[in-house]
Order: C-alpha cells, then sequence, then structure tokens
C-alpha cells in the first residue's frame, strides 16, 4: 500500500507518494509537484533532494555503511581484488572464473594506447596538472575509437577501453612529464601490479613488484570504486542524460572529481601536512581548525555524509599501518601526520564533532608511501571511481524514466528594466 504525505498549499491540500527504498529509506516524489501546485522546492547543495533510484551501491552515514551491489566494502576490500570489483560494479553481479578470465583478457588486449596519443601528451606544457591532461585525453579517445554498429558491442568496448586504457594513460602521462622513456603494459602482471610497473619500471632500476604495495594499492582502488551519488558521478549522470558518449560523460566527471573539497581532498591531505612540518605549527593548525570564526579546513576529517567513522578510513588505515611497517619509511610527513591523528582521537572537540579521520587522510598517505607524486593523487582517485561512473552511467541509459537533467532555479535579479541606450548611460 502506498504511503502519502500531505502537502497544503493556501485552500488546497495535495497527497505525495512516498518512495521506499529496499534498505527502508524513504523520499517524497515530487515529480508532479509543480505541475499540480505551482511549486518547485528549493534545496542548495542537494542535500536533501534525491536525483535518482539506483541499485548499485548502499551508504548509511549514520551507521557508516558502504556496500556495492549488497556486498559490504569491507568484504570485497579482504577478499576481492579492484578487477573483480569492477566487474561487480558495471554488470550487477560477481563474475564467474571463466567470466573474470574473459574479462582480464579483455582488459590486457585493450590496454595499449595508441601511439598518435604521445603527441598531445607531449604538447601539453610541463606544468599541467594530470587530471586537466586525463579529463582531455578521456574525451580524445573518441576521435581514436570511433564507435563499433552494435549498440551493446559498443558499449562493452568503449567500457572495457575505458578501465584498461586509463591506468596506461595515467602512467603515460607521469613519465613524459618527467622526461622519462614510456613503460608499456605487460601481459603476464595484474591490473594493478601493471599500472605500477608501468609508473615506476626504468632502464636503470627495475621495478621490484611487492605484492604488500599491489595489495594497498588494489584495496585504495576497491575503496574508492563508487560512493552513490557524489559531485563527479552527479556530473557524469547529468551530463550522460543529454546521451553524449561515455567518453565524455567520464571526463566531465574527472573534472568534477578534480576539486580540493571532491577528489583533491588526499592531495590537499598532504600539502597540509607539508605546511605543519615546514612551519612546526601543529599547535596554531589545531587552534585554528577549534576557531569556528576561522575559515581554516582541517583536511583529511570529518565527511559530508558519514556522521560518524567513515566505514572506508578503519580498512584504509589498517592497510596503512600494515604498508608503513612493512616498508619502513622514514617520512616526517607520516610522523606529522600519525601526530595529528593522535591529537584528533584524543580531542574532546573533535571527537564531540565527529571530526574523525576520514579514508583522504590515510589513503594520502598510504600513496605517499607507495611513491605516488602529489599530483597524482587525484589521477589515482579517477582510476578507482572509473568503474562506479561507469556502473551509474549505464545505469542512467538504461532507465525507462529516463529525462534530460535539466533542475529548476529561483530568480532573484531585477523585475523587467527597459534598455537603455549607451549615449543615455
Amino acid at each position: 500500500m502506498t504511503e502519502f504525505v500531505k502537502l497544503t498549499y493556501g485552500d488546497n491540500e495535495y497527497e505525495l507518494p512516498v518512495i521506499v527504498g529496499s534498505e527502508g529509506e524513504k523520499a517524497i516524489d515530487i515529480s508532479k509537484l509543480r505541475s499540480q501546485t505551482g511549486l518547485i522546492t528549493l534545496d542548495t547543495g542537494y542535500a536533501n533532494t534525491g536525483s535518482c533510484t539506483s541499485n548499485i551501491t548502499f551508504m548509511d552515514g549514520e551507521k557508516g555503511i558502504l556496500r556495492y551491489r549488497g556486498i559490504p566494502v569491507e568484504q570485497l576490500a579482504e577478499h576481492s581484488s579492484f578487477k573483480e570489483t569492477s566487474y561487480l560494479l558495471i554488470n550487477g553481479k560477481l563474475p564467474t572464473q571463466q567470466e573474470l578470465t574473459n574479462f582480464s583478457v579483455l582488459l590486457n588486449d585493450n590496454s595499449l594506447v595508441h601511439e598518435d596519443m604521445r603527441d598531445f601528451y607531449e604538447k601539453f606544457p610541463r606544468s599541467s596538472h594530470p587530471m586537466g591532461i586525463l579529463s582531455s585525453m578521456v574525451n580524445a579517445l573518441r576521435s581514436f575509437y570511433p564507435e563499433l554498429q552494435n549498440l551493446e558491442e559498443e558499449i562493452n568496448m568503449t567500457v572495457t577501453r575505458l578501465l584498461s586504457k586509463i591506468r596506461t594513460m595515467a602512467a603515460m602521462s607521469y613519465k613524459i612529464s618527467r622526461g622519462h622513456r614510456v613503460v608499456y603494459p605487460r601481459a603476464d602482471l595484474t591490473y594493478c601490479a601493471n599500472f605500477l610497473n608501468m609508473m615506476f619500471d626504468s632502464p636503470v632500476k627495475p621495478y621490484e613488484i611487492d605484492e604488500d604495495v599491489v595489495k594497498a594499492l588494489n584495496v585504495f582502488w576497491i575503496l574508492h570504486a563508487d560512493h552513490e551519488q557524489n559531485c563527479s558521478t552527479s556530473a557524469v549522470r547529468l551530463v550522460g542524460s543529454a546521451r553524449v558518449t561515455l567518453y565524455a560523460a567520464i571526463s566531465a566527471g574527472i573534472a568534477a572529481l578534480w576539486g580540493p573539497l571532491h577528489g583533491g581532498a588526499n592531495q590537499a591531505v598532504i600539502e597540509m601536512l607539508s605546511e605543519i612540518a615546514a612551519n612546526n605549527s601543529m599547535a596554531e593548525i589545531i587552534k585554528r581548525a577549534k576557531d569556528k570564526s576561522d575559515p581554516f579546513r582541517l583536511m583529511g576529517f570529518g565527511h559530508r555524509v558519514y556522521k560518524t567513522f567513515d566505514p572506508r578510513m578503519k580498512i584504509m588505515k589498517r592497510m596503512c599501518d600494515t604498508l608503513l611497517q612493512k616498508l619502513n619509511i622514514t617520512d616526517p610527513l607520516l610522523d606529522v601526520a600519525m601526530e595529528l591523528e593522535q591529537i584528533a582521537l584524543k580531542d574532546d572537540y573533535f571527537t564531540d564533532h565527529n571530526l574523525y579521520p576520514n579514508v583522504d587522510f590515510y589513503s594520502g598517505i598510504v600513496l605517499r608511501a607507495i611513491g605516488i607524486p602529489t599530483n597524482m593523487f587525484t589521477v589515482m582517485f579517477a582510476i578507482g571511481r572509473l568503474p562506479g561512473w561507469i556502473a551509474q552511467w549505464k545505469e542512467s541509459q538504461d532507465d525507462p524514466n529516463w529525462k534530460l537533467c535539466r533542475p529548476r532555479q529561483i530568480y532573484t535579479g531585477p523585475q523587467t528594466t527597459d534598455y537603455v541606450p549607451i549615449e543615455d548611460r
């Protein structure tokens, strides 16, 4: 039996249906609100607005829950690989061994990037941010790989190309920015090991694959694979609603992810730690973080949705502790990070305001320990989020209730104003 919410406006009363999700979440369906009442809703930042129904990812910010296709992210981080998790998100189920093998073969076969694309990379100024380059190059893929005639085959090939080539493109941009020889993917390496080898292998110092480092990267990408309707995912869905190519939609997602309040947060964490280390300003930073009148934000603490612990944080912290112990790294920034963590976990102000370290805090430390340069952090996030973007794009394309996204607004500008000729102004 459908539940309704009653809205009284003037002398009229309206019934708005309540939509109930599989986990008990409830939403008021306002899709006919304007046609029935002449009203629209105003929700700055969309914090209380559901833009779609989805069966991909469930998260509960109050309870600290995150599941992909119903499977807790904790189980995937422990037992799965990024490749298998990608298949789960995109195809809606865990693959059989044969399906996973076929998927691996496709990823391997499509891992090379068209050689002509090197010219594009080499023409970007050396100071260009890798995210700007990646967004441009993903969009450019459409020119190098024309559409196939069969729509289903085209989507499958585009998905495979993106998943496979994005790691190659990211590593290539890093190598070219340093003036080093590009390292090509190897058929004998796993998805994550291949990326690390393309990043760090050198003719003068061959890269040695460390399974703990590979595991850390797997976990990092799994934890970032999808996160419901965040800024970049919403951008992918919104741009995709115009029926653009998947390349264009993903390019938009990368551009949205670039922001320091979204995907750039882990880079901002390292920059903050660098400032603390350089100026010995831990006490000052803590003081500013507690000052409500100070616009300063302690990067890597708290979360827009999670009101308790970020479930990804707990997993990333364990991986961080294991990796730092295994690699026996000496790094002043890591010492600062550990000191800041301990202060925040013991300080009543931070615990009372639920300002716990989030996944960005620990992921920045893990990436730094692996050897990823700071300006590549957001690119690493983008590679991890790609399967989620693809899954969300596919779901929106298949939605029988699809509509071109077109939000409304409340106009607050001047009313009708006559034009004044320039000589009379």
